[in-house]
């Protein structure tokens, strides 16, 4: 399963970007996904999740009311939309299935987790 993140960049504190998700020879709509955030020298610590529909998504406290995840499953990509950025939010963003719907666990990144090369953002003035 191949998922490629893309859409990382620059954004001044309060601004926004969009990453994205994309699937490769693999359909998309089978799967919940779950973004993951890793800051500079910390741990990787999941921030959203939306299950294979769309219809249900959970966020970690600090996405909560400034990020949104959505997705389009005819393009076969999930979106995080990233609002009101913080200097915090500052690192590697990455994307992966857990099953077809979200819980606590989603959120959580396991021993056996393959990555792939994700997205740097920079959030800073």
């Amino acid at each position: 399963l191949q998922l490629v993140e893309s859409g990382g960049g620059h954004a001044q504190p309060g601004g926004s970007l969009r990453l994205s998700c994309a699937a490769f020879a693999f359909r998309l709509d089978r799967y919940a996904i779950s973004w993951f955030h890793q800051a500079p020298g910390k741990e990787r610590k999941g921030v959203a999740c939306i299950n294979n529909t769309g219809g249900l998504t959970i966020y970690s406290d600090s996405a909560k009311g400034r990020f949104t995840a959505s997705r389009d499953n005819a393009k076969n990509t999930v979106y995080l939309q990233m609002g009101s950025l913080k200097a915090e939010d500052t690192g590697h963003y990455y994307c992966k299935t857990v099953g077809a719907t979200c819980s606590g666990a989603s959120l959580e990144p396991t021993p056996w987790d393959a990555w792939g090369q994700g997205t740097e953002v920079t959030v800073s003035s």
